[in-house]
């Protein structure tokens, strides 16, 4: 798809510089840095940008955060300063209403990339630009951070000749040598046929993004800057592309480009998540099961039910957290199921004996890091493809989210009743732990902030 994935792997992890490395504390700079995080409100993308920004923050930088005006409170906690974006459309809060993807309501893939290239990816992108440009004008930063669909983001930073490193808050979104293509969530190819099938879904988001180079290209020209031959052609120019993930859960790479960099999941809870109290005794001794699904809105109400049903005939505790996007006054009441709208999931996850989820990134690997075996029902998204490497891994099982009741009371029996899932998943909680407390986000952005952007 891109010279980043196609030209770019004769490196070995083995061969990459230190910066890309776990382990020591990282090397502080002998003088404070200038970071500007461009970042859009997509829901699960949020918390994991916001902790990074705060790890800056504790080692003495200064960090701006460019992003929709409802994530000012949160970046403002992070001790991040904050810009909202001025041009094109604003998310003023986290509803449905204000969601510019709106993804539940297409079915077809190519619909959904349309949307994504005209409404995240390329269509904003000249406004993306001219507001990192205008804010760098009252705050030079010396490294650009930004989502990784933001090419807009980048495009400005190439401009104004400041490095910039792209920031995935999941497993990477485009193609890696081995790795099955990303959105269908696939099992890693097994001979040619499966090698066809990585190379026909490939190409086709390939082609559907590609729709958008004429436009990418008058953006760019309107900055001064040269043409591409496709929108993913912007990502050449990052420094590097941080992965927030462990590289542990991930499906391995046959030849793992050099600019990739596994940083870690950052394992916190969200800011807004309250403070929680068990409804239940002490000496209550049934399963502990959580369930949670999308903090945003995915149409997700009618999935939600029927776990509640499935769950109301088996002699367990459960918590449902609803998230912001519903009303927990919404669903009816089971005597053995407690709702409610957040709750500190890392905490539950170290009783719980299985997590039911939509399969988001987050709760994935918050529970695996705490040993709970999954019940992945994904609802689009990254959720296909973190299903599979749950399944991959052995650590739970995947249903359609419009699974039967009593398919749903199956498996979390399954799930119950079966301790290779629970040891399984504490085996691989294990590497995503250490993987996280070893990350080296902080060392390899101190890094690019202390030299100029390549040479184009």
């Amino acid at each position: 798809m891109t010279t980043l994935v196609m030209n770019e792997g004769a490196a070995s992890k083995a061969a990459r510089g230190d910066e890309s490395k776990g382990g020591s504390e990282p090397v502080r700079p002998n003088t404070q840095k200038r970071f500007l995080f461009p970042h859009w409100e997509g829901g699960g993308n949020t918390p994991p940008m916001l902790s990074v920004a705060r790890k800056l923050v504790g080692a003495g930088h200064a960090v701006r955060i460019l992003s929709d005006e409802c994530n000012r409170k949160e970046a403002e906690a992070a001790g991040a300063s904050f810009t909202a974006w001025k041009r094109g459309a604003v998310r003023h809060d986290k509803s449905p209403e204000s969601d510019p993807v709106r993804d539940w309501e297409v079915s077809s893939p190519p619909a959904l990339l349309g949307r994504l290239r005209d409404r995240v990816f390329v269509g904003p992108a000249l406004n993306r630009a001219q507001d990192v440009l205008d804010v760098m004008r009252e705050f030079p930063a010396d490294a650009v951070v930004t989502s990784e669909m933001l090419l807009g983001a980048m495009m400005g930073a190439e401009r104004a000749g400041v490095p910039f490193v792209t920031l995935a808050a999941n497993v990477c979104l485009f193609p890696l040598p081995g790795v099955p293509p990303f959105g269908p969530g696939l099992m890693p190819a097994e001979g040619i046929f499966g090698k066809i099938r990585d190379v026909f879904i490939a190409g086709m988001t390939k082609r559907e993004f590609g729709k958008g180079t004429q436009a990418y290209n008058e953006a760019r020209r309107a900055l001064g800057l040269d043409s591409v031959a496709h929108p993913f052609d912007q990502l050449d120019r990052a420094e590097r592309h941080l992965i927030l993930t462990s590289e542990a859960f991930d499906f391995p790479s046959t030849n793992l480009p050099e600019k990739i960099v596994y940083a870690g999941p950052e394992l916190g809870d969200p800011e807004w998540t309250e403070p929680w109290q068990s409804p239940w005794s002490a000496t209550d001794q049934r399963p502990l099961v959580l369930v949670g699904f999308s903090t945003t809105y995915q149409n997700q109400a009618d999935s939600l039910r029927k776990v509640m049903d499935a769950l109301g005939g088996l002699d367990v505790r459960a918590v449902v957290t609803t998230g912001p996007s519903m009303n927990p006054g919404e669903f009816p009441d089971k005597p053995n199921v407690h709702l409610c709208e957040s709750a500190p999931h890392s905490q539950l996850m170290k009783d719980a004996s299985a997590v039911i989820t939509h399969a988001g990134h987050g709760t994935v690997i918050r529970a695996l890091a705490a040993g709970a075996p999954l019940l992945c029902m994904p609802m689009g998204r990254d959720q296909n493809d973190n299903a599979a490497r749950v399944v991959g891994h052995g650590v739970g099982l995947r249903l359609d989210p419009k699974a039967k009741v009593e398919e749903i009371r199956q498996s979390v029996r399954e799930l119950l009743d079966s301790p290779r899932y629970r040891v399984r998943a504490r085996n691989l909680g294990k590497k995503i732990v250490d993987d996280a407390r070893r990350s080296p986000a902080v060392r390899v952005l101190e890094g690019v902030a202390t030299r100029k952007a390549s040479p184009r």
